[in-house]
């Protein structure tokens, strides 16, 4: 398959992915550690074999901690949903990570503010 190809499809997948798993954490798993979240994005590997899924979560910093535990203890239904409903011969490895593009942004937000007001 060519370069461009294979990219392409590896973004497909990706797409797919978020949205499985997107499902899944908020509507089927039972986890009472896993609270709001909301999958925002998936990375996956160039070689298709692992994923990183970001996830944000609202609430403080115990309660977004205590959600990625919960959601990596269901690692191995996930895989096994994704598989049958992706019609995967092998699922990626999932890894749960944090999504902190909001706080990022906010802290940007602020910075940008602060100068503003120190240039006036």
């Amino acid at each position: 398959m060519e370069r461009r190809q294979y990219e392409h499809h590896l973004g497909r997948l990706a797409e797919a992915l978020r949205e499985e798993i997107s499902a899944l954490v908020e509507g089927e798993l039972a986890d009472p550690r896993i609270g709001l979240a909301t999958v925002t994005d998936v990375e996956l590997a160039p070689d298709g074999k692992s994923a990183h899924v970001l996830v944000a979560v609202i609430g403080d910093e115990k309660e977004a901690r205590e959600s990625i535990k919960g959601l990596e203890a269901a690692t191995g239904y996930i895989r096994h949903e994704i598989t049958d409903r992706l019609r995967l011969r092998h699922a990626p490895e999932l890894y749960f990570r944090l999504d902190k593009s909001d706080q990022y942004e906010s802290r940007i937000d602020e910075l940008l503010k602060r100068t503003k007001k120190q240039r006036k």
